[in-house]
């Protein structure tokens, strides 16, 4: 055998190898996504299975404790966070305050990427120079995945057999499924966020790329009063399409899984209307800043103009035509600081 072998893909990318993929347009023509509102498959409970998950979770719940954790950091006061997400069990996270800063502060409630924790604290110093509080949650489980580091685990890691990761944790029931956890923690750490002395419970915006992104968009469907919502290349939206028309991984997990357990695809896509986000966008009400690039094959562009699309409030969407799952980057970030200056004042 002759010439270069193809480069090593690991399970599931992790932000690094992610980042400089070669790309390719791989979706539809951006007048066509632009158009694209697909229609949505709700199961009847969705609202009620919603209601009583965050109502039992805010019902378990302990008072979140902020502890001073000692850095080198000299602009920022830092904060190890322990709040109580499903079902009461607890949930690590960081908050930043920038020093010196007076009044009770306008706040970022951050989710994190696949495969990443919540890191070290020096991962996160974006809103807090630009004078926000900024609450940072782990992920349960995650942290392992090659970039962040995490601290939460998952204690209802069961749920019968799963392909490698963490897509079909618990993917033949609703109840059971990973992402009722992970989106009840997100929840939650929106109220320990808002129940800190030092944040305005007024303003808060929630914000993550790919997973975090996903997150983002099924909270701003279950928590009121949103001040700002910030979904990047947003993952876990209109997962059949995804698991149709890529091959990368995340979502080649639930594939991996359906091409195993080939009489369990109805039961798989009944679980994960419980969770897509674009049965959460229609439910959302907070201006909102997106971004999509039409060269991911992680999370296509389809399946993101598809929450956009469905989205009900107010927003506006940029497009990187030339980027992969790593969307804008810096360019993006500048973009979130003209969001927040004009949603938090």
């Amino acid at each position: 055998m002759t010439g270069t072998p193809p480069p090593y893909r690991a399970p599931f990318p992790s932000m690094v190898n992610m980042t400089y993929r070669a790309g390719m347009f791989v979706d539809w023509p951006l007048e066509q996504l632009q158009e694209y509102r697909p229609d949505r498959v709700e199961p009847a409970d969705f609202d009620a299975f919603w209601k009583s998950t965050v109502e039992q979770a805010r019902a378990a719940g302990t008072e979140p404790r902020f502890e001073p954790h000692p850095t080198r950091l000299k602009t920022v006061d830092v904060f190890d966070v322990t709040f109580a997400g499903f079902a009461g069990q607890p949930v690590r996270g960081w908050f930043l305050l920038p020093k010196h800063a007076e009044g009770p502060l306008p706040c970022v409630v951050e989710y994190i990427g696949y495969g990443g924790g919540r890191g070290l604290p020096h991962d996160w110093l974006h809103y807090s120079a630009a004078g926000y509080a900024h609450f940072v949650m782990d992920t349960r489980g995650q942290g392992s995945g090659g970039y962040l580091v995490g601290d939460t685990p998952d204690p209802d890691g069961s749920g019968g057999p799963q392909t490698p990761g963490f897509m079909t944790r618990g993917v033949t029931d609703p109840q059971h499924y990973y992402y009722r956890r992970v989106f009840t923690d997100a929840v939650r750490a929106v109220d320990a966020a808002r129940g800190h002395e030092r944040v305005d419970p007024e303003r808060i915006a929630i914000g993550g790329g790919s997973q975090g992104g996903g997150i983002t968009i099924a909270v701003s469907g279950l928590v009121e009063g949103l001040a700002g919502v910030m979904p990047d290349v947003p993952f876990l939206c209109h997962y059949r399409r995804a698991t149709e028309i890529t091959n990368a991984f995340p979502y080649q997990e639930i594939v991996t899984y359906l091409k195993t357990h080939r009489d369990h695809v109805d039961t798989v896509f009944d679980t994960l209307s419980y969770f897509d986000g674009v049965n959460f966008a229609t439910r959302a009400t907070a201006p909102a800043n997106f971004s999509v690039a039409l060269m991911d094959d992680v999370c296509p562009p389809s399946t993101v103009y598809a929450a956009y699309n469905h989205y009900a409030g107010r927003k506006a969407i940029n497009v990187w035509p030339y980027n992969g799952h790593e969307g804008g980057l810096a360019y993006q970030k500048a973009s979130h600081l003209e969001f927040l200056a004009e949603v938090l004042g």
